[in-house]
């Protein structure tokens, strides 16, 4: 295979890059300041037809595949790992369900509306239960009449204090484990659907919050695909979902590292720049190279997504991989930056409070260790 960007991959890069640049990096500093997060970007972003590019054009999509997902998410994260986290989830893990399994009426109500920016979604599995043992999960879905009624609660969701719609994982059937499980959308404006928002160490700029459905009445056909498949759904969507969390990840690892290469040059110790000291020039060298390996895998990972392959074991390795690169770049530049990159306004102590989430969310290190040793057969 050839790992070069095409022609198109190549513009649309340019245009993210541009994108980021232009648009988002003016107004990170205020958006995690405030802790808030700039809802214009979505509605930018959709106009654009960038903020799902893995979508079919016919919703609103760029038609690019994972890798066009991936490298939006790369340039997204090198200026806002918590901005990047909403765009993220809406054009991926809340929204792949549907695109994949949804009706073509629930994909013009929501794929299509994510796609444009009209509507925001949010994907709800977590629960305090029911962490990386998801199938544990309580929330649970009765039928009654031409409705779902729901009761539970979710927690850390991502775009959940923003949202517009949440596609949830219920309990529709107990008797059956994993297999009475089901996929459901639920609308915000639901009666009996509320939510609190989550205070983060890091990603200010993305809103987490806690979901609770007490007696949240939906139309039976917000069901999505077939009842009981839910869990199955859920697993693909990660699949996914782990590979664009890798792009975010090598993103921020990016600018992390070359923060730290730039400092080396211009800090003055001893008479000449510490990046001339052995020492500090090593640990760059090795730094640089574990990016760009990263970087690579993603890549190839992404490509085999597009084709088609089973690479729910390559997802796993990406998503373990970038996520310990991210948090080992960002550990590296508050080290070398020292007093410099531990004041409240360096950039570091930023990349350092963001990276820290990265082996935790989309799937802990050791989750994906799990996936990957099970899928060599042990």
């Amino acid at each position: 295979m050839d790992f070069a960007f095409d022609e198109l991959q190549q513009l649309f890069q340019n245009a993210a890059r541009d994108f980021a640049t232009r648009e988002v990096a003016p107004i990170v500093e205020e958006a995690e300041a405030k802790d808030d997060v700039p809802m214009e970007l979505f509605t930018k972003l959709g106009e654009l037809g960038y903020l799902c590019p893995g979508y079919p054009e016919q919703y609103g999509g760029g038609d690019m595949g994972k890798i066009g997902e991936c490298i939006l998410y790369e340039e997204l994260g090198k200026v806002s790992s918590g901005i990047c986290s909403g765009i993220m989830v809406n054009g991926g893990l809340a929204t792949k369900m549907v695109a994949a399994h949804g009706n073509e009426e629930q994909k013009q109500k929501y794929l299509a509306a994510a796609c444009k920016g009209e509507k925001i979604a949010a994907f709800g599995l977590t629960e305090a239960n029911a962490g990386s043992d998801a199938a544990a999960i309580e929330t649970k879905a009765v039928k009654d009449g031409d409705s779902w009624v729901i009761n539970g609660s979710k927690i850390y969701i991502t775009n959940g204090q923003i949202c517009n719609f949440v596609t949830i994982a219920a309990v529709t059937d107990k008797s059956k484990g994993s297999k009475g499980i089901s996929t459901i959308i639920v609308d915000a404006d639901t009666s009996g659907f509320s939510r609190t928002k989550m205070e983060k160490l890091g990603n200010h700029a993305s809103a987490t919050s806690e979901m609770y459905f007490d007696d949240c009445r939906v139309p039976i056909e917000n069901l999505v695909g077939e009842e009981g498949e839910g869990f199955k759904y859920m697993l693909e969507s990660l699949t996914g979902a782990r590979i664009s969390h890798s792009a975010r990840s090598i993103g921020l690892a990016q600018v992390a590292l070359q923060a730290t290469i730039d400092y080396a040059n211009e800090r003055v110790q001893f008479g000449k720049p510490i990046g001339k000291n052995q020492d500090i020039a090593f640990r760059l060298a090795r730094m640089a190279t574990e990016v760009e390996a990263a970087r690579w895998l993603l890549y190839r990972v992404a490509w085999l997504y597009d084709q088609g392959e089973d690479c729910r074991k390559e997802a796993a390795m990406t998503k373990l991989k970038s996520a310990e690169v991210a948090v080992k770049m960002a550990e590296e530049a508050m080290r070398i930056h020292a007093g410099a990159g531990y004041l409240a306004e360096s950039v570091i102590q930023r990349y350092y409070r963001d990276a820290i989430l990265y082996p935790i969310t989309e799937g802990t290190s050791e989750i994906q260790q799990l996936i990957i040793s099970r899928e060599l057969g042990l």
